[in-house]
Order: C-alpha cells, then sequence, then structure tokens
C-alpha cells in the first residue's frame, strides 16, 4: 500500500522556507504553526542540530504533486487520518460500510414486506 497520499512530501505551496514544517504539518495534520514553533524551539535548545537536519529533509525529500488531494478538504483529513492510525481508519471505514449495509437491508426488507398499501402503489406506478 505504497499509494502517494501516504508519502511525506515537501509543501511548496505553503511554504515559508522548503515547505519541510509544512509538509509534516500535511503529513500528520497538526497546525502548520505548531509545527514551526516547535522547530524554533528545537533549533534553539539543540543548538543548530534541528537546523541541520531540517536541511538534510529538505534536500531528501520530493515536493508535493500539485493535486495530491483533489482539493477537497475531506479527502484530506481522510489520508492524514489514513497516515497517523491506518487500523483505527479500516475500522472506522468498515463501521460506515456496516452501518450503509443495515439501512439497505432495512430497505429492502420494507419493499419486500407483504405491505399491501406499498404493493398497490408500486402496481400503480406500473
Amino acid at each position: 500500500m505504497n499509494s502517494p497520499r501516504t508519502k511525506f512530501y515537501k509543501d511548496k505551496q505553503n511554504a515559508k522556507w522548503s515547505g519541510v514544517c509544512a509538509g509534516i504539518a500535511d503529513y500528520t495534520g497538526v497546525d502548520v504553526t505548531i509545527v514551526r514553533l516547535a522547530f524554533v524551539l528545537g533549533t534553539v535548545f539543540s543548538g543548530g542540530s534541528a537546523l541541520l537536519a531540517y536541511w538534510i529533509i529538505a534536500w531528501m525529500t520530493p515536493e508535493k504533486p500539485g493535486r495530491l488531494y483533489e482539493k477537497t478538504r475531506e479527502e484530506k483529513k481522510f489520508w492524514q487520518g489514513v497516515r497517523a492510525n491506518p487500523r483505527r481508519m479500516a475500522r472506522d471505514v468498515r463501521s460506515q460500510l456496516r452501518s450503509i449495509d443495515r439501512r439497505l437491508a432495512d430497505v429492502e426488507t420494507y419493499v419486500t414486506s407483504s405491505n399491501h398499501r406499498l404493493a398497490s402503489e408500486i402496481e400503480r406506478l406500473r
């Protein structure tokens, strides 16, 4: 399962420098301001080694494709959830599909039941 939507990319569209912090924010779903603040604090407290790590990541990481999420907020949140916790997202999708299946079964039961009024309506439509 190596989808382009589950990989880490630099986000040049929302970048201040190279797009690494914006990429981390996009990948994790955390606000970009918090990621940038953590980077600045990490740089100050690490004596500058975080800055070296930033440039290495910027050099090694590919840029995010332009139409990765097809510009829908729901799709972006879905793929962030897949990256953060794939098992939970699979469980949520299964739950939604079970709910749809239950509702469809209820409709099927209603339509195939011996409801005289419904049967007469269907016959009238023919």
